[in-house]
């Protein structure tokens, strides 16, 4: 599987868990119909889908990985979505989450 594949499908898992979490969130915390919730359970289903699509057939290893996306990818979502500004700390530990996130998918291993 060629690397940006790869990356488009962390990509889409993300979106889809962080927006399922954040959907029932919205429904828990801050009083929205329960519909929301639902939705946020389709959401966090396709999630399981978009990560059983990616092509090592390693479970623990990607999903190792995607727990490095998921790291920048809630601090996005948050930045785009409930307007949160990290600080330094956040960028840089995230920063380090995708180093590993790159070290576990793309290290050169035997085949």
């Amino acid at each position: 599987m060629s690397i940006a594949k790869t990356i488009i499908l962390f990509a889409l898992a993300a979106v889809a868990e962080i927006g399922g979490a954040w959907l029932i969130w919205q429904a828990v915390r801050e009083d929205k119909a329960w519909w929301w919730a639902g939705l946020g359970i389709i959401a966090l289903g396709a999630y399981g889908f978009i990560a059983a699509m990616q092509a090592d057939a390693n479970f623990g290893r990607v999903l190792a990985a995607y727990g490095g996306v998921f790291i920048a990818g809630s601090l996005v979502w948050g930045m785009i979505v409930d307007k949160f500004t990290p600080d330094r700390w956040d960028i840089i530990g995230a920063l380090v989450a995708l180093a590993g996130v790159s070290i576990i998918m793309f290290a050169p291993r035997p085949v």
